[in-house]
């Protein structure tokens, strides 16, 4: 697909390691001192939630300026159903290049190829104000609620946007993270070294120590 100055494609073997540096440079300090998402996703593609033909990356002039990624998850509906749903991320731009619309694009392609698909529903966590724009709506007003939290907590992060519309009329349940985004600080820290160093900063906004 070419829009303008830039194409989005299929990530490929090749492009591993530059994708990881990416997400790196993308993530770096925002959510924690350092971050792990370059870790997370280069563990998430050999998990079997993984869906391969939902990881695309973004070039520009030669260049991998942006990527993303699926996986399959579940709600556990209250009625004991279980409903097979989408989550994504991370998805990250180079950091240059924030803000001028580059993720929206690459976000809206991303949506528009899972809806070709047949998926139903993606639910994830992130900014009402950037994801809003593309139709996503807060997770609550479908009823739908975030695993492990407690009642009466802020959810305002998590986000849901139907696929196909009604997806998830007369469902209410608890949404699940898939168990791959779930890992450990020092394998992190391995996986780290093989980077070029970079320095860890406390500042403000960061959610995580």
């Amino acid at each position: 697909m070419n829009i303008n100055d830039f194409t989005i494609r299929l990530e490929t073997k090749a492009d591993y390691r530059q994708v990881e540096n990416l997400v790196r440079e993308s993530f770096w300090n925002v959510y924690r001192p350092g971050c792990s998402e370059h870790y997370v996703i280069h563990m998430l593609r050999d998990d079997p939630a993984f869906v391969k033909e939902l990881d695309f990356v973004m070039e520009q002039n030669g260049a991998l300026i942006g990527q993303n990624m699926f996986m399959r998850t579940i709600i556990n509906a209250d009625d004991g159903r279980v409903i097979p749903v989408l989550t994504m991320g991370p998805i990250g731009i180079t950091p240059g290049l924030k803000r001028r619309g580059y993720g929206k694009k690459l976000l809206d392609y991303c949506l528009e190829k899972a809806t070709a698909m047949g998926f139903g529903a993606v639910l994830f966590e992130g900014n009402i104000d950037f994801y809003g724009h593309s139709g996503f709506t807060y997770a609550h007003a479908f009823g739908i609620r975030y695993h492990d939290l407690l009642e009466g907590a802020d959810d305002s992060f998590f986000l849901c946007k139907e696929l196909i519309p009604g997806y998830l009329d007369g469902i209410t349940g608890v949404y699940q993270t898939p168990q791959g985004y779930y890992v450990d600080d020092a394998d992190v820290e391995a996986f780290d070294k093989g980077f070029p160093p970079k320095e860890k900063r406390k500042l403000p906004g960061q959610i995580f120590d």
